[in-house]
């Protein structure tokens, strides 16, 4: 890890006290993570309700620049000229490198007709199971740690020989037999572990665009 990947979660400590019972735990997620991207691998992320909005806001910041520049690397730069000579300035200027991130909560029709026709607790193990391939790491928030559905994801993903990452509240609940590594963020109502999970995601955002995007 740099040293400046390393002062983000120093800095996260500082502004919020109470998470330094989970300091460790949020090193060796970012590590778990920081490995699937050197593996050329991808985040599949997963939750309900307010966890499945923090999914797709860490996508968000996982797909573009978050709070630094991402130049695309000089190998693409050069296929893009090679491929479309005429409108390549413009394809460089406004493409970001990016770090592959999916959420699983935001694939409406899938998830509806898989809920139909099959049963709701395997939605995100279905996609696990097509989206998933080796080298890959899987995130499931859950407040609780005990969701069925993100905690079937889990489970295949273990089954399959992916990394798993859990956030949750301080209990964990069934989070902890699955995975790798459990973030259990020092609160145990909905909206206090929410509003703990965002410092914390916003923070491995950063020390992940700054590993591999920073000077």
């Amino acid at each position: 890890m740099k040293t400046a990947t390393r002062q983000h979660l120093t800095d996260l400590l500082e502004r919020v006290p109470a998470l330094a019972s989970c300091a460790e735990a949020i090193e060796k997620g970012f590590e778990l993570w920081a490995q699937t991207y050197r593996r050329d691998g991808k985040a599949l992320l997963c939750g309900n309700g307010g966890s499945a909005a923090d999914c797709d806001h860490i996508v968000g910041e996982l797909m573009k620049g978050f709070m630094l520049r991402r130049p695309l690397p000089a190998e693409h730069q050069e296929a893009i000229e090679k491929a479309s000579p005429a409108s390549s300035e413009y394809f460089i200027q406004n493409l970001q490198a990016a770090l592959p991130a999916i959420s699983l909560s935001s694939h409406g029709a899938l998830m509806t007709a898989f809920i139909n026709d099959v049963k709701a607790d395997m939605v995100f193990a279905q996609q696990v199971y097509g989206l998933g391939r080796a080298g890959d790491i899987v995130i499931g928030i859950s407040t609780s740690g005990n969701s069925a559905n993100v905690i079937n994801a889990l489970c295949l993903a273990k089954a399959l020989g992916l990394t798993t990452l859990g956030l949750s509240g301080q209990g964990g609940g069934r989070m902890k037999e699955v995975c790798d590594c459990v973030i259990r963020v020092p609160a145990s109502s909905t909206p206090l572990v929410q509003e703990l999970h965002l410092p914390v995601y916003h923070t491995l955002c950063l020390m992940l665009e700054e590993e591999f995007f920073g000077n």
